[in-house]
């Protein structure tokens, strides 16, 4: 039997409705731009229609982004590794005396 860390574990619960709460700010930050643009006619009628388009591209570009960080930047855990495969011979162990099959190793 594995015996873990005497520490005990500490899981961190993000709390969504801050991000909920960004995202609505940034929504409405986002839409009063944009109304004002309509307003002041800075930037010529026809091309401020098209700039939500434009923003959920970049949105969709951006959350693209961030998932290729994510992935580069995915920690490997060779001590979780071992423990996982230790872990995963002790059950087929287990299961071998209880007289399941497990197929070859």
């Amino acid at each position: 039997m594995l015996v873990k860390s005497e520490l005990p574990e500490l899981v961190f619960i993000a709390n969504p409705m801050k991000h909920v709460l960004k995202l609505l700010s940034l929504l409405v930050v986002i839409s009063a731009l944009w109304i004002g643009l309509l307003q002041a006619s800075i930037i010529p009628q026809s091309h401020t229609w098209v700039l939500p388009i434009y923003f959920i591209v970049s949105l969709g570009c951006y959350g693209l982004l961030m998932v290729g960080v994510g992935l580069m930047r995915f920690p490997t855990c060779p001590q979780e590794a071992l423990l996982l495969q230790q872990d995963i011979a002790e059950a087929k162990d287990f299961l071998k005396q209880k007289g399941v099959d497990v197929g070859s190793d």
